[in-house]
């Protein structure tokens, strides 16, 4: 059963899973298949060794029926992650990662592991990533504007963990804002 919307202050991870089921991501196919057409559009012809871009959801699917090997995307390796922990608590700013990196580590891991170099370090580099960047977020928080708030690089999670927040910050900062004018016309 869903939430009424009155209930339901931002998008839940699993909704956002789907979401980002339908990027596209490289799979080496075992079976041969003709070109398919879905709804969200053709893809194939799948012709093992070579490889073939599916959206998350189909190669999944494929994979979890033993049909294909999924090639994970170039960011999803211990020394990119390596790398951006590094940066991501020397420097004060976020730095760039895909928009829906935690989503699609997550299915990729949790259903292609064994496809995955390294998955027990890249599950360890993406938690401690992940806490470096909440920390930084509910710091730039605690710096929060009536007028704005700028959190470049934010990611599709992070950005719906900090809404339901913010959203009521805006609203008391609105508020306050607002009623020293209201005082002084009175």
């Amino acid at each position: 059963m869903a939430l009424s919307v009155s209930l339901r202050s931002s998008v839940t991870p699993p909704e956002l899973e789907l979401v980002a089921s339908e990027q596209l991501i490289e799979i080496i196919p075992l079976i041969s298949m003709d070109k398919t057409a879905f709804i969200s559009g053709a893809y194939g012809p799948l012709r093992p060794p070579a490889k073939c871009k599916l959206p998350i959801w189909m190669a999944t699917n494929l994979k979890l029926k033993k049909k294909c090997h999924i090639v994970p995307p170039a960011w999803l390796n211990v020394d990119f992650l390596q790398d951006r922990l590094t940066r991501e608590t020397s420097q004060p700013e976020f730095c760039a990662m895909p928009f829906r990196f935690a989503e699609i580590a997550k299915i990729i891991l949790d259903v292609a592991s064994d496809d995955v170099e390294n998955p027990d370090k890249i599950r360890s580099l993406l938690k401690d990533l992940r806490e470096a960047r909440q920390a930084k977020s509910r710091e730039g928080i605690t710096k929060l504007d009536h007028s704005e708030l700028s959190l470049p690089n934010l990611c599709s999670m992070e950005i719906n963990e900090i809404r339901p927040f913010f959203i009521r910050s805006m609203g008391v900062l609105t508020q306050l804002t607002r009623d020293p004018a209201a005082a002084g016309d009175a």
